[in-house]
């Protein structure tokens, strides 16, 4: 016998009523300097930091690395999406170079080392999920970044700095 569940459907008023008690707003996060500042990545590039969820372990931040500048071999273990804002980089095992506008996603497993050689640096807007492995110039494993070593990087720098770490960026 073959037995459907009913799916009871709420009246429209019970269920605006719950999304009024249960749901969130959205926020807004400043991105001037004094309020969000950028903090430092290594010797030639900095972060400004702007979103940390820990349920989902993952970050949105503009990354800036001024001209000349790299970051390290990294290895992505979950999804990441770019969006060029100034400048150019690109990574050194691909043949292409993102541009103001142009959108890079990246995918789990994939290892690369970004650079700028754009004598006026890049930013470019990331949203990264899950850690990202990073390595030292010889390949041997350094650091793993996740949520948590984001939300640790910025604290600690408001901190040192007297900025009050902004609440409304941690979800």
């Amino acid at each position: 016998m073959n037995k459907q569940t009913q799916i009871t459907k709420l009246p429209e008023e019970a269920y605006e009523a719950t999304i009024q008690a249960y749901a969130r707003d959205g926020q807004h996060i400043p991105g001037d300097d004094a309020s969000n500042p950028w903090v430092p990545f290594g010797e030639n590039a900095s972060i400004k930091h702007f979103c940390f969820d820990v349920r989902t372990n993952s970050v949105a931040n503009i990354l800036w690395v001024k001209g000349g500048g790299r970051i390290g071999t990294h290895k992505h273990r979950g999804v990441v999406s770019a969006i060029t804002l100034e400048g150019s980089w690109g990574y050194y095992e691909y043949d292409w170079t993102a541009r103001p506008g142009d959108f890079v996603y990246e995918l789990p497993g994939a290892a690369h080392t970004l650079y700028s050689d754009d004598p006026n640096g890049m930013k470019a807007l990331f949203w990264i999920n899950g850690p990202i492995e990073f390595f030292d110039d010889q390949g041997r494993f350094d650091f793993t970044a996740d949520v948590f070593w984001f939300i640790d990087h910025y604290v600690n720098y408001c901190r040192e700095q007297g900025v009050e770490p902004d609440p409304k960026m941690f979800v």
